[in-house]
């Protein structure tokens, strides 16, 4: 008996978590439209995975930001380094602008209610309020009574400013060897806290489960049409911004290329990262883009490449605006201007350290609606659909990548034009992908 139980239980570790969640979400929502309102008793459950999920955000944001700091040391960047950051966080806002706009239009979440109707949401701010309380009078305070924005914004200073003496002493100087003390234990409270996410991530399995169990249970079969909506909105604003952002404005207008051409340079990394959701598991066959299909030098895609797949979450972002859209819908409340530049700001900071976080689009998600006051029970909600939206996340991500890349690289005359999709009319090297 107890050997039949040890292996069923790794069948089930054997499927992945994102795929077990989003079996809960189905098997919840089945069975809140079966049995109705008695469903709802389930949401004790639900609850406790969204406490959960509060309980690792301000620690998440503190130690995955401080290590993100670490990378950005001046002696590290120069000017190449310098021009490829600024167009992540410009693409990323976009990104976001582009996701809320889209939000707006389509309205996900009308039509839904959450289970619990005693959610109580903040008072709009309005937008010289939202940029005056980035900074904190109070750090510790901030981190405290789980305030977000400015939290990230202290941590990021603070991890400049660790990069900054790293580069103005010498090694083996009691500073520097303690700024090297401080981002190693940043690194190691960041991988203690993955482990923590790993933890809740599990639990998140029932959590799901009866999230969409009680939700399902309360508004029976019209609670389908808004998740269809959310996902319809994800694709849209992932197909604008590819469009729009990377092929009209970078490739036709920046770089007068065609942006045809450049679609068939990044197939294999589009493909590839559409099928395994992970930029940096498709790294390899983006690097193999960027050489044989674009002519780029090393020098330039050994930097940019690692680096976007770290910190550049433009799809990532952009879903944050649709789902923040979602959440509002869900409480009946309208999102004010000084509220979605609040989504702007918040995704673009957190977006420096928390794309190595297992489950990065819930983690980011839970900052952006912490910082708005909006139920953090929309995060269990949309992670049954999320490998989905993953998918569509990542494929954009890896798009942006290359098509920065390519752009700083023809700013720097770092691209051999000889070959490649742009001027040979023959189809360039096909690059195996390693999915």
């Amino acid at each position: 008996m107890a050997s039949a139980t040890r292996q069923l239980w790794n069948r089930y570790r054997s499927v992945a978590i994102i795929y077990r969640i989003g079996i809960a979400f189905v098997l919840g929502s089945l069975l809140g439209l079966a049995i109705g309102e008695p469903a709802t008793r389930l949401e004790p459950l639900g609850t406790l995975f969204v406490r959960l999920l509060k309980m690792i955000i301000i620690p998440i944001v503190f130690f995955t930001l401080l290590m993100g700091a670490r990378r950005l040391s001046p002696s590290s960047i120069g000017k190449i380094g310098g021009q490829v950051i600024l167009l992540y966080l410009a693409t990323t806002a976009v990104a976001i602008s582009i996701g809320l706009l889209v939000g707006n239009l389509i309205n996900p979440g009308i039509g839904l209610e959450l289970a619990d109707t005693s959610v109580q949401t903040k008072q709009a701010p309005d937008m010289l309020e939202v940029f005056m309380n980035i900074v904190p009078t109070n750090p510790v305070g901030a981190m405290a009574e789980g305030n977000v924005l400015p939290t990230i914004f202290f941590t990021i200073a603070f991890g400049l400013s660790l990069a900054l003496l790293q580069d103005e002493y010498e090694p083996g100087t009691t500073i520097h060897e303690g700024v090297q003390t401080m981002f190693e234990i940043a690194e190691t409270g960041a991988e203690a806290m993955f482990k923590i996410v790993w933890g809740v991530m599990e639990y998140g399995v029932i959590g799901v489960f009866a999230l969409m169990a009680a939700t399902f249970g309360e508004a029976g079969v019209d609670a389908i049409v808004p998740f269809a909506k959310l996902i319809g909105a994800v694709a849209l604003a992932v197909g604008l911004h590819i469009g729009f952002t990377y092929l009209l404005v970078i490739q036709w207008g920046l770089l007068r290329e065609s942006p045809i051409d450049f679609l068939k340079g990044a197939k294999e990394a589009m493909i590839t990262a559409l099928s395994i959701r992970s930029s940096s598991g498709t790294l390899p066959v983006t690097m193999n883009d960027a050489e044989e299909n674009f002519g780029v030098d090393e020098e330039v895609y050994s930097f940019s490449l690692p680096l976007g797949a770290t910190i550049n979450m433009d799809g990532t972002a952009m879903y944050q605006g649709v789902a923040a859209i979602f959440a509002a819908n869900l409480v009946g409340q309208t999102l004010t201007l000084g509220e979605q530049v609040t989504v702007i700001v918040t995704a673009l900071l957190a977006s420096v350290g928390t794309a190595g976080v297992p489950g990065s689009g819930l983690i980011m998600l839970t900052l952006v609606l912490t910082q708005l006051g909006l139920p953090l029970e929309v995060v269990g909600m949309v992670a049954g659909v999320d490998p989905i939206l993953d998918r569509l996340r990542t494929m954009n991500n890896v798009t942006g990548d290359l098509a920065v890349t390519t752009l700083v690289a023809d700013w720097n005359d770092r691209i051999d034009r000889a070959k490649t999709v742009w001027t040979s009319t023959d189809t360039p090297t096909e690059v195996a992908s390693d999915d």
